[in-house]
């Protein structure tokens, strides 16, 4: 069976405050395949969010490489890799990233800017469904609870049917019912064959995954 996601012996490096450089991730690697569904742990400055960046083709490692369904991430053109990774990947983000002026209906359409996707009006209406939200279709974020924001969020990334949801702290705003939902989503994804790579510092949301994977900022490759 070919892995979903391969992350390879990934360093990265910034520069520090003065100009020294600050090592985020050395030599990391990690390989989830269908049905997977990965959390990621560790304490701030592990490089829990940069790993996951890279992993989604947002952030150039200074080494190593990222498979995502078999393909080189960093081996395509800036315009290759966008495009791919529209088709391939789901984000969910702690703090949702939502278009403050659309709609939620728009929001979560706004996969289609990128992408073709068959029937997405429909898929759209089934997910307001799904996550109790088709009442607010057409109000904007702004009139939402955090917790309506995160499920459009949720369902904006499960619009295009990816091979693999990043998530990064997804339940970190939310309630208990809330982050159930989520949860439960993330769970439901992996159990119906994508790929699920969680970073979280909630024990109750860790233990939802499969495996954990620790990472510590002293330490070069993780720990299971």
């Amino acid at each position: 069976m070919q892995p979903v996601l391969e992350i390879q012996n990934i360093t990265k490096t910034f520069a520090g405050p003065d100009a020294s450089p600050v090592t985020a991730l050395r030599d990391f690697s990690l390989t989830l395949n269908r049905g997977d569904f990965v959390a990621v742990r560790g304490p701030s400055g592990s490089g829990k969010t940069t790993m996951l960046l890279v992993a989604g083709g947002l952030l150039r490692p200074d080494a190593g490489a990222v498979r995502l369904a078999g393909e080189d991430l960093y081996g395509m053109s800036v315009a290759e890799r966008a495009a791919f990774r529209a088709r391939h990947t789901g984000f969910i983000f702690q703090e949702f990233h939502l278009v403050p002026y659309l709609t939620v209906r728009e929001n979560v359409l706004t996969p289609t800017l990128a992408q073709a996707i068959p029937n997405a009006h429909e898929r759209a209406q089934a997910t307001l469904d799904r996550f109790g939200l088709a009442h607010r279709a057409r109000h904007r974020p702004e009139a939402l609870s955090t917790g309506e924001r995160q499920r459009v969020a949720l369902g904006r990334a499960l619009l295009a049917k990816p091979s693999v949801l990043l998530a990064d702290e997804p339940t970190g705003n939310l309630d208990k019912e809330n982050a159930e939902i989520v949860v439960n989503a993330l769970r439901e994804f992996a159990g119906t064959g994508g790929a699920v790579l969680l970073v979280t510092h909630n024990d109750h949301v860790a233990e939802a995954a499969q495996r954990t994977v620790l990472l510590n900022p002293t330490v070069s490759s993780p720990t299971l």
